[in-house]
């Protein structure tokens, strides 16, 4: 018996509840208008720590919940998505979610990142940037990508927050915020 199995049970028993009929209609427009970016570590289930239902939000996970290339390109395609198709529908809240612990950490590791990269050829100063190892700094660095990336609508609320493993509680370490307010500050500032 493979350790799947017991999802394929699982997914039986939720199949016969029916909620998959009461999901959103448009898939880019979740019902609580949210789309969270967070680390594809086990102890941080969006399900679990946000209470996240079927429908509810679009939760995309990586190593580390970083806003790398990839991400802004899933970003940009919701947010087109959303201009395009929904124009008059609410704009969704994006959260991005760092945590306490993270395995990204081990990026950090020059022997261990080297031989990684050398297997994959991959660059290693990009792979050393994705190290989580003070998630406040590193989300404060991943908002601040979002809200100054020009494919992103600038009607999308943009935040950030830690998760502690040991507390389980989630902090806020930037406030809610879209591009065209954050520009706005910026210039009162200069």
């Amino acid at each position: 018996m493979s350790h799947f199995s017991t999802y394929i049970e699982r997914n039986r028993a939720f199949a016969a509840t029916g909620a998959q009929r009461d999901v959103p209609e448009i898939p880019f427009v979740p019902f609580k208008q949210t789309f969270v970016i967070t680390c594809l570590d086990p102890r941080v289930e969006p399900g679990a720590v946000l209470g996240t239902g079927l429908g509810e939000a679009i939760v995309l996970r990586n190593v580390g919940g970083r806003v790398t290339p990839a991400v802004l390109r899933d970003v940009a395609w919701i947010s087109h998505l959303h201009e395009v198709k929904t124009p008059d529908a609410d704009w969704f809240d994006l959260a991005v979610i760092h945590h306490t612990d993270c395995g990204s950490g081990f990026f950090a590791d020059d022997d261990l990142r080297r031989d990684y990269v050398a297997r994959g050829g991959y660059d290693d100063a990009a792979v050393a940037g994705l190290a989580v190892l003070d998630p406040a700094r590193t989300v404060r660095e991943d908002v601040e990508t979002l809200r100054s990336f020009p494919q992103l609508s600038g009607r999308v609320d943009v935040s950030g927050h830690v998760y502690d493993l040991k507390t389980g509680l989630l902090t806020t370490v930037v406030g809610q915020r879209n591009r065209t307010a954050a520009a706005e500050v910026q210039v009162t500032q200069a």
